[in-house]
C-alpha cells in the first residue's frame, strides 16, 4: 500500500472535481430544445414517469426518480432485467419511460424498449451517444456527452453519470417551476422529516388544551397562582379577565413579585403580578413560527388564541420538543 500524501491526494481530488466541471460544462454548452421538448412531454403524460437503466446509469436513474417522486411528478424506477421477467405490467401506455445508457447500447435496455416501442409507450433516451440504439429508437434524446471521465483509466462511470444526475436535476427543477411546486406540496410528500414536520404541524397540533391550560383571573391570589403554575407544569399561566387574555405570569414574574421584606404576601393578586400584553400565537400558524419568536423573544412558552382572539390553547419549549420540531 502506496504511503499517504497529502498534497498528492489533495491535487488528485482537485482534478476530479475539475474533470466533471469542465464534463457538465460542455454537457451545459450543447443544452437546447430537445430538453423543452421533454419537458413538455413530461407534463403532457397522463400516467406516471417511469426511470431505467443499469449499472451505474441504473443508480441514476433511481435516484432521478425519486427526485421526481418527490417534486410532484409521479415517478418511480424500473430495473431491465426485472422488466424482461414481468415487471414490464408496471407499465402502461399513458407512463413515459426515461432510459439512460451512456453508451446507448446496453442489451438489457434494448430488449425492454423494443417491446415499449411497439405498445406506443413514449421514450426518452439519456445517452452519449447521439448515434446509438437508444438515441435512435427513442422518441426524444438528451446528449450527455462528455470528452472524458474523472477516472484515470477512463472507465469507470464518474463524469458521465454526474452529468446524467444534474439533468434529471435539471428536469425535476423546471418542472417544478412549472407546476408551481410550493414548500407545503413538499411537504405532503415528507411527512415523516423533518422538513415535512415544520411545514405541516401547526399550533393546534400540539398545544394543550381546556383543563391543561394553565389559567387564572386577575383577582386570584398568590396561592392560587402558584397552585395553578404547578399543577399545570407549562412554567407559566394565563390571566385572563371575562375571559379575555390579558397577562401571563411566569416563573419569573412570581420570583420577581415576591422579593422585598415589606411584601404583603396575602395581599398580592394575579393582577399585580402579570406581565401585560403577552405574545400570543395563532391555533392554525406553524408551529415552527412560534420557535422563531421564541428564539427572538427569548421565552419559553405561548398562549394560543383562535381566529376570534379567543384562548384555546398553551405550550412550552418541551411541547415543541416531543413534536420533534427543537
Amino acid at each position: 500500500m502506496m504511503s499517504l500524501d497529502k498534497a498528492k491526494v489533495f491535487e488528485i481530488a482537485q482534478r476530479v472535481f475539475l474533470d466533471e466541471i469542465d464534463g457538465l460544462n460542455l454537457v451545459l454548452s450543447n443544452l437546447d430544445d430537445s430538453f423543452i421538448a421533454v419537458l413538455n412531454v413530461i407534463l403532457q403524460c397522463n400516467g406516471k414517469v417511469i426511470l431505467t437503466g443499469i449499472g451505474k446509469s441504473g443508480h441514476i436513474a433511481r435516484k432521478i426518480a425519486a427526485t421526481f417522486a418527490s417534486t410532484g411528478t409521479p415517478a418511480f424506477f424500473v430495473h431491465p432485467a426485472e422488466a424482461l421477467h414481468g415487471d414490464l405490467g408496471m407499465i402502461t401506455n399513458d407512463d413515459l419511460v426515461i432510459s439512460i445508457s451512456y453508451s446507448g447500447e446496453t442489451e438489457e435496455l434494448s430488449g425492454i424498449l423494443t417491446i415499449l416501442k411497439r405498445r406506443q409507450v413514449k421514450l426518452v433516451g439519456i445517452t452519449g451517444n447521439s448515434n446509438s440504439s437508444l438515441a435512435k429508437i427513442a422518441d426524444y434524446s438528451l446528449d450527455i456527452a462528455i470528452k472524458k471521465e474523472a477516472c484515470p483509466l477512463n472507465l469507470a462511470p464518474t463524469t458521465s453519470t454526474t452529468a446524467a444526475l444534474v439533468f434529471g436535476d435539471a428536469l425535476a427543477i423546471c418542472l417544478m417551476h412549472l407546476r408551481g411546486f410550493k414548500e407545503q406540496d413538499f411537504a405532503l410528500s415528507h411527512p415523516g422529516g423533518l422538513l415535512g414536520r415544520k411545514l405541516l404541524t401547526c399550533n393546534k397540533d400540539i398545544m394543550r388544551t381546556n383543563d391543561d391550560i394553565p389559567i387564572v383571573g386577575i383577582n386570584s391570589s398568590l396561592k392560587e397562582v402558584v397552585l395553578e403554575i404547578s399543577k399545570k407544569a407549562l412554567g407559566f399561566t394565563v390571566v385572563v379577565d371575562s375571559n379575555k387574555v390579558i397577562g401571563v405570569i411566569t416563573d419569573g414574574d412570581l420570583r420577581r413579585g415576591i422579593v422585598g421584606d415589606e411584601v404583603n404576601f396575602r395581599g398580592i393578586k394575579a393582577l399585580d403580578l402579570m406581565t401585560r400584553n403577552p405574545k400570543l400565537v395563532y391555533s392554525n400558524d406553524l408551529a415552527v413560527k412560534s420557535v422563531e419568536l421564541m428564539e427572538q423573544y427569548r421565552i419559553t412558552g405561548f398562549i394560543v388564541v383562535n381566529e376570534y382572539d379567543q384562548l384555546c390553547g398553551a405550550f412550552n419549549l418541551h411541547d415543541l420538543f416531543k413534536a420533534k420540531l427543537l
